[in-house]
């Protein structure tokens, strides 16, 4: 039944690598079952017979199908199905998408669907490298043009060693994890996070991935030699050389003048009556192409662009080559929110919003990996007043989660632990302006709004992209690329950092590739970018993290308990920590394993509340000294609630530093005393005293021995709190 199905094998980092074709989606293009360990992904690649009409860009699409019954979950939605794809299924896509694009025929229109479902994960063998090689070999086996193959690798370093695919385990300790995807001779894709290393440890992981890619690009093309489609002929939209010289000829000196300039505005507003004199010009001699007279005035800008980059040094602002565009940071600029900042680079301006909340406000995930909460999350928003536009807001999309995933892939390293810092934090980019770099827009304004907000971050966090412009063998490559750059331009390679090393990288091309002279050169004249930002723009608008937080943010604090005293402070029915809440105005998260979150407004209503846990899952102390209620008045003493749930007796002997006849002459019930445990019997009974709490507060002397000898001042215990001693 299945005569043309066949298996390739091959072993990658130590584990087995199978590729099967001819027996699952035959009616797709292309198409192949890749098996990596116990992962197992299915990838289908389907181009349409016909292109598509009034587009001028190449339609591909890229899904990353995450199935829970691939690590056997049901989905937690109320329809028990999947739904929407996940972040991390967006970012996987654009991670598939990006080395793969630059390698289709640029002038092509035909829908390329591009569709990778995941059956199986095994932890030690990442699903998204199976997809990426799965993709290249679909795409390779099939009739699609597409100049590939591509392979990708992931590059961990461990204990100074390189360490392609690591394992789930090896993962958790790498200093950092490297995706690079490669064409048989260059480097075309670049995505990382990384605890500060150097650039000489990130060039190297690269190249190793880079080293490893080609065996496994080798093994594809084997496998399209052997059973490979032949690839179709399709319609090209590129305009016809000859219309696209006339129009050139009569419009370039005109774009020349319209592109000298810093200011976008004005520029779009020369270019815009260039392109009605063009259509007034040539309507008439190429009837029904007017999408194609528009074609070769873009043509035409880029022609400029590139040529004054290449041959002149020249950028369309007048900057020089590893210059800067005029920057500027500010902080608290919202009276309300918990940290703002606001990071501007020429006419790219990003406002950012820092939020804190309990732990209990971390995000939940429902994924195929072992992550279910979040706690540090960076959202980014692109509205399209930014660039002068009136598109409707229809939510995030693939751009804005991928910029976001960036933003946050890039502080990941400087955000203090959750023991350190007891809070989940959200971060809000907003691009009010944008013409270029808006992603790294967003992490230097998130580093500020962190700072502002008072967060203890490890280090600051700046971050600038690195262009290129190449012909043949002649390349260059500029700093901080604006917006034009980036549209006529081969690279957007994106680099943020502290002062110590990188933290973050994503690489966007539109070139088959680099070499490694181009990777190293980007990673040096960022690295010199970087510093700058650092050191002469947000150091300037805050050296450091605030030494207090907000006042309209919840102060926390935290403990961990045994946890075999959990259900001592919760209490039946919740009793005890609810009544904590109440008495405190506070709010309290107990997790599984004993870490007690509290958070209030007041600082001090945290403390308090903090002490009655603690007293709760400590045995109290002798000698430690306590603020109670009385609950109960007997003839012979009073007992006080220390902590709920917890109380003791006030012998009547021990109620006063004079001489008591009846408790009631002293105490009534719900005032409020201080105590000293002085004693606790065999079976756990608690004694109490509050005659010798007074003496060592409050310094108070007992009838007995009152003399004209000064009195002795009362001890300094620290705000007037009561701890017990430790």
């Amino acid at each position: 039944m299945f005569e043309n199905c066949k298996t390739f094998s091959l072993e990658l980092a130590g584990r087995p690598l199978t590729i099967e074709t001819g027996k699952l989606a035959q009616l797709a293009s292309g198409s192949c079952l890749v098996r990596y360990g116990e992962t197992v992904v299915l990838c289908a690649a389907t181009m349409s017979e016909k292109p598509r009409d009034g587009i001028d860009f190449f339609p591909l699409s890229v899904d990353f199908e995450e199935k829970l019954y691939a690590v056997g979950k049901i989905p937690g939605s109320f329809m028990r199905r999947e739904g929407r794809p996940s972040e991390k299924a967006v970012l996987a896509s654009r991670v598939i998408d990006r080395p793969i694009r630059p390698l289709f025929p640029k002038d092509m229109r035909n829908d390329v669907s591009v569709v990778c479902t995941v059956m199986s994960v095994d932890p030690d063998c990442s699903p998204e490298v199976a997809a990426m090689i799965g993709t290249s070999t679909a795409l390779s086996i099939s009739n699609i043009p597409w100049k590939g193959p591509v392979s990708s690798v992931v590059a961990g370093l461990l204990d100074g060693e390189f360490v392609i695919n690591p394992t789930a385990e090896q993962t958790e300790k790498s200093k950092m994890l490297v995706t690079v995807a490669s064409t048989a001779n260059l480097v075309a894709m670049i995505e990382a996070g990384a605890l500060e290393v150097t650039n000489d440890e990130m060039f190297g992981g690269i190249m190793k991935a880079h080293a490893e890619n080609q065996r496994v690009v080798a093994f594809i093309n084997q496998i399209a030699t052997e059973i490979g489609r032949e690839k179709i002929r399709f319609v090209s939209n590129d305009p016809d050389p000859a219309m696209y010289e006339e129009i050139k000829a009569f419009a370039i000196e005109k774009i020349r003048t319209a592109l000298d300039t810093d200011d976008k505005r004005i520029r779009e507003e020369r270019l815009s009556p260039i392109y009605t004199e063009a259509h007034e010009k040539f309507d008439s001699v190429y009837p029904d192409l007017a999408a194609k007279i528009d074609d070769c005035l873009y043509k035409t800008q880029k022609y400029v662009v590139r040529r004054w980059l290449l041959d002149d040094g020249k950028r369309v602002d007048g900057r020089g080559i590893d210059d800067i565009r005029p920057l500027a940071s500010e902080v608290g600029l919202l009276p309300r929110v918990h940290g703002s900042g606001l990071f501007t680079r020429g006419q790219t301006q990003v406002l950012t919003i820092a939020t804190l909340g309990q732990v209990r406000d971390a995000q939940l995930l429902d994924g195929i990996d072992d992550e279910e909460t979040k706690r540090y999350m960076h959202h980014y928003n692109f509205p399209s007043y930014s660039v002068g536009e009136t598109r409707p807001s229809r939510g995030p999309g693939r751009r804005e989660i991928g910029h976001g995933a960036l933003a946050e892939r890039a502080l990941i390293p400087v955000i203090p632990s959750e023991e350190e810092f007891p809070y989940s934090l959200r971060l809000v980019s907003e691009v009010v302006s944008s013409n270029g770099s808006t992603s790294q827009g967003a992490i230097c304004g998130s580093t500020l709004a962190l700072m502002d907000a008072g967060v203890p971050i490890k280090a600051p966090v700046a971050g600038i992209s690195c262009g290129l412009v190449t012909e043949g063998d002649r390349f260059i490559t500029m700093v901080d690329i604006q917006g034009l750059e980036d549209f006529f331009g081969d690279m957007d390679f994106k680099v943020a950092g502290t002062r110590k090393g990188i933290t973050a990288i994503q690489m966007d091309l539109k070139i088959e590739g680099l070499t490694p002279e181009i990777i190293r050169e980007a990673l040096d004249k960022t690295y010199k970018a970087r510093l700058y930002i650092l050191d002469e723009v947000m150091a300037k608008a805050i050296a450091a993290p605030r030494a207090e937080l907000s006042k309209y943010a919840p102060k926390m604090l935290s403990t961990k308990i045994d946890v075999d005293k959990i259900r001592e402070v919760i209490g039946s029915g919740g009793k005890v920590i609810q009544k904590i809440c109440a008495d405190c105005n506070v709010k309290i998260d107990v997790e599984e394993d004993g870490r007690v979150f509290i958070s209030a407004i007041d600082i001090e209503d945290c403390k308090r509340a903090l002490f009655m846990v603690e007293t709760i899952a400590n045995d109290p102390e002798v000698g430690a000294i306590y603020k109670g209620k009385v609950t109960r008045l007997m003839s012979f003493g009073a007992f006080v609630e220390i902590a709920p749930g917890k109380e003791g007796l006030v012998h009547i002997s021990r109620l006063d530093i004079r001489r008591v006849d009846t408790v009631e002459s002293v105490v009534q019930v719900g005032d409020e005393v201080i105590v000293k445990v002085i004693e606790i019997d065999d079976q756990g009974r608690v004694n109490l005293s509050r005659r010798d709490a007074l003496i060592e507060v409050e310094g108070a002397v007992p009838e007995n021995e009152i003399s004209d000898a000064p009195r002795r001042p009362a001890p300094n215990r620290g705000g007037g709190g009561f701890r017990p001693r430790r």
